[in-house]
């Protein structure tokens, strides 16, 4: 979307922020016209805002002039008549405000999620921030392994495993990490508790690092101990179903089509009804991000993409299994950011 003079856009939402800054971390806002680039913000992130975005203006709030006040002069100074906002993002009571502080000689319209269409396709210096966060994300699994032991709580082990990433070089969680044991394997997103870890269970790993405002996502299942047949069977058609939809993860391809190909082979192995969630979500400066890989999607793989491809299978009473690797869409296919093995551990 390009700007005149008279159009400008202010941004509210971090994520994009961050995006369109190339680095701000702090509050306020962002207004960007045909003429100028400004954070606006408190006392508090000034310094912070120009370090982070040298090449914006930084503007900074004060009593009787508050962001939406800043925005409303800024306006004024650049004679716009068109003002986009993010409509997803601020509250009816927010967008009010703004309004009431710019006045209704300018008109309002939707960015549309525009930030979030360019955020999409990541750029080489992305691309290896996601990398770093993928490298550590995969060492921290690697470290984890030794340590799981029969007795630990799923509590224990996510704090051991969040240490290491932070221990690793991780700026923080991509997400809050997500440990399943044993018939708790059946919630997608179980919350870690006291539950002790059992020979035989099966340990689902849900987790992800982030670093330079990027994150990772990958999940493995493990075997404390030999499982029992039903879910080493529910394990071994995990591990086929992301076989088969990380193969044909290419440029080209729509989400729909991707879904299908580990839907219908977990439900060719009797488990229709047991795979409740989409096949994976592009992954950035939010975990969850898009394109999409579900049954209703037809976003079109594009080089340049980072996307998990996590298919799993989850029998109440029982347990479940989620495998999941962040992949980056190549010219040709694609590349597994996350890389430890998929086969089944058994510890």
């Amino acid at each position: 979307m390009s700007l005149t003079a008279q159009s400008a856009v202010v941004v509210h939402n971090p994520s994009n922020m961050f995006y369109l800054t190339q680095g701000y971390t702090g509050e306020g806002c962002v207004f960007i016209s045909g003429t100028r680039r400004v954070i606006i913000t408190d006392f508090r992130y000034v310094e912070q805002a120009e370090q982070q975005a040298p090449g914006f203006q930084v503007n900074m709030t004060d009593r009787g002039l508050g962001h939406n006040q800043w925005v409303a002069k800024l306006c004024q100074e650049d004679q716009v008549d068109t003002l986009r906002y993010e409509d997803d993002y601020l509250t009816v009571r927010s967008f009010e405000s703004l309004r009431n502080a710019v006045g209704d000689g300018v008109s309002y319209l939707s960015l549309a999620g525009a930030p979030e269409k360019l955020r999409q396709i990541k750029t080489p210096a992305e691309a290896e921030a996601m990398r770093r966060a993928a490298a550590i994300t995969s060492a921290a699994f690697e470290a984890l392994l030794p340590k799981i032991k029969e007795g630990m709580t799923e509590k224990d082990l996510q704090i051991e495993l969040d240490f290491t990433m932070l221990k690793l070089g991780a700026d923080g969680n991509a997400f809050e990490t997500i440990i399943a044991s044993g018939e708790n394997g059946s919630l997608c997103h179980a919350i870690p508790g006291p539950r002790k870890l059992r020979k035989g269970d099966m340990i689902t790993m849900d987790f992800g690092a982030k670093v330079d405002g990027y994150c990772s996502d990958m999940t493995r299942t493990v075997a404390l101990g030999e499982p029992s047949t039903e879910m080493r069977r529910v394990y071994d058609t995990v591990l086929q179903a992301q076989i088969l939809a990380e193969e044909a993860l290419a440029p080209g391809k729509t989400g729909a089509e991707l879904d299908k190909i580990a839907r219908d082979y977990i439900h060719s192995q009797g488990y229709e009804g047991r795979f409740g969630h989409s096949l994976g979500h592009a992954v950035g400066i939010d975990i969850h991000e898009n394109p999409r890989l579900s049954y209703l999607s037809d976003d079109v793989m594009e080089p340049g993409v980072v996307i998990t491809v996590e298919p799993g299978v989850y029998i109440p009473g029982l347990g479940g299994v989620r495998i999941e690797n962040t992949c980056l869409v190549t010219e040709t296919g694609c590349e597994p950011l996350t890389t430890p093995t998929k086969e089944l551990i058994i510890l």
